[in-house]
């Protein structure tokens, strides 16, 4: 008598995999549908700002003010169930209003001693508002807790809630009586996104929302648990070793001391992007090859990563400023210069 042999369970392993990435683009496309019920257009920010998030980033958010900067991070925090704070940077803003201090109090018994009292910092969704008005040693306070999800206040370490996601706000064009982020910290920024003013049927729709009786608000429909979920989830997605190694490329090529630097990168750039930009392309990548509906990542996910991810981690010389050159404009040059097969393994 044959015995039935049981299904293979790679088999297996690969549906569940397949139900699993379908509910990750199921539960992304929520989120972002519940938070256009409020920010009008901005298509490719969301989609970016929420790649962010789910790889764990940050946001570095540009614009003139009245883009909706501010009411887009305040939807994020309303579509989901997390803690959301907004602090308003200043130049007498100090280190000890976003992190806390010890403060003295007394117990039942009459003793007194030292108790740590949480500022703002400690949430889940952390807007920093025009983050450049704040002095460097405020500034660093915060790209510190960015970097190591922790602050240390007298010798202890207390730990932020995860996930962690700052979205900091900067206006490109008031720059009187500002502190740019130096280039070191800026890194710390998974992604800079530029927020364009909308187009005309976009402000129809603005004025409709906001100048009618009803409004509208986003509702919950996210845990931040569900998030560490699809996090995790992203790093599992395969990325081919030439794929992986054209990423290399690109970033490389943002080097102008590099051989495979790009002409535009040598005759513009001062310095490249670093090997924490690289992770954010890959990352990013992964999670835009679930949303194309594959279970790999190709080069044009990597393409669409390129430029937030790389524009603030270029620095330009004297001639590319003179020139008026943008990194994107470097950028968009090295995807098109970088070949495909750039040290491709053999």
């Amino acid at each position: 008598m044959t015995s039935h042999t049981p299904r293979e369970p790679s088999m297996n392993i690969d549906d569940q995999l397949k139900q699993q990435l379908d509910d990750f683009r199921r539960d992304f496309h929520l989120l972002k549908s519940e938070i256009s019920k409020v920010i009008v257009g901005q298509n490719e920010i969301l989609d970016d700002m929420l790649i962010s998030l789910i790889a764990g980033g940050h946001v570095l958010l540009e614009g003139v003010p009245g883009l909706g900067k501010t009411l887009t991070v305040r939807t994020l925090a309303d579509a989901l169930h997390l803690e959301f704070h907004r602090i308003q940077f200043t130049p007498d803003l100090m280190p000890a209003d976003l992190i806390g201090t010890q403060v003295i109090v007394e117990s039942a018994d009459g003793r007194k001693g030292f108790e740590f009292q949480r500022g703002p910092l400690f949430a889940n969704v952390l807007l920093a508002d025009e983050i450049n008005r704040a002095t460097p040693k405020t500034q660093s306070a915060l790209l510190e807790a960015m970097q190591e999800h922790s602050v240390t206040v007298a010798g202890t370490t207390h730990r932020l809630a995860e996930p962690f996601f700052v979205m900091a706000t900067q206006n490109p064009l008031e720059m009187e009586g500002t502190y740019p982020l130096p280039e070191a910290q800026l890194d710390r920024f998974f992604c800079k996104l530029l927020v364009k003013y909308p187009s005309v049927h976009d402000l129809e729709s603005i004025l409709d929302r906001t100048t009618e009786s009803l409004q509208t608000q986003a509702q919950a429909v996210m845990t931040g648990e569900r998030i560490l979920e699809m996090s995790a989830l992203s790093r599992l997605i395969p990325i081919a070793a030439d794929v992986r190694r054209y990423g290399i490329a690109m970033v490389v090529a943002t080097h102008p001391d590099h051989e495979l630097a790009a002409e535009s990168t040598k005759k513009y750039v001062r310095y490249g992007a670093s090997p924490r930009g690289l992770q954010s392309l890959i990352l990013g990548a992964k999670i835009r090859a679930i949303l194309d509906n594959r279970y790999h990542v190709a080069r044009e996910d990597l393409r669409e990563m390129a430029t937030p991810v790389l524009r603030h981690r270029l620095i330009l010389n004297f001639e590319g400023q003179a020139e008026g050159i943008s990194a994107d404009d470097v950028i968009s040059k090295i995807i098109a210069d970088v070949a495909e097969d750039s040290l491709a393994v053999a």
